[in-house]
């Protein structure tokens, strides 16, 4: 990533300077920078979403967060969730089908050009390779995979927040929608 100094014409036509940080990792032919990965396990308890515990320096705290990667030169969207999937939590899986576009998802926009796009994967847990899964994390990578329950995902993520955990937001917006969600049905 790299500092830059953005010259543009505001609305009323005003020249106008913003600062900001560009990635300079996206992948020759690619519109996006990364992949998140929403990956529901199927317990004999229920539904659990895949996430992570990883410190993060620009916050200064272990955040929770969805499995995620940068996308390689000469990589599909799919490959790097699948690729990404694997090396952080050891898991296998297979991306499940998009009808329509992905959409692409800034993080910051007000400081960054990098952007995301979301990618639902199936792992099968009664596969073997997925009963005993062994991360293959990068020199200087400390993930810690866990699971939380689908239909308590809201009051989880509350006490992870009040417990000192950042929670990023990618995760957390995903978890609002789903309390809205399950809210707004009350209303029917």
């Amino acid at each position: 990533m790299t500092l830059v100094k953005i010259n543009y014409r505001d609305v009323d036509g005003k020249e106008r300077v913003w600062e900001g940080v560009e990635r300079k990792t996206r992948a020759a032919g690619s519109s996006v920078d990364a992949v998140h990965i929403i990956a529901v396990i199927k317990k004999d308890t229920g539904l659990e979403l895949l996430l992570q515990r990883q410190f993060r320096p620009a916050v200064g705290k272990v955040c929770i967060e969805l499995p995620a990667g940068l996308i390689d030169k000469n990589e599909t969207v799919e490959q790097c969730a699948v690729r990404e999937l694997a090396e952080e939590t050891g898991y296998v899986g297979t991306v499940k089908p998009n009808p329509g576009n992905r959409r692409k998802l800034y993080g910051a926009p007000g400081f960054s050009n990098s952007c995301s796009v979301m990618i639902h994967v199936d792992i099968d847990m009664g596969a073997k390779e997925n009963r005993n899964p062994k991360p293959r994390l990068e020199e200087g990578e400390f993930i810690e995979c866990f699971s939380l329950p689908l239909d308590s995902l809201h009051v989880e993520l509350e006490r992870l927040e009040i417990d000192g955990f950042a929670i990023d937001g990618r995760l957390g917006s995903l978890v609002e929608g789903l309390q809205m969600s399950q809210t707004w049905q009350a209303y029917d």
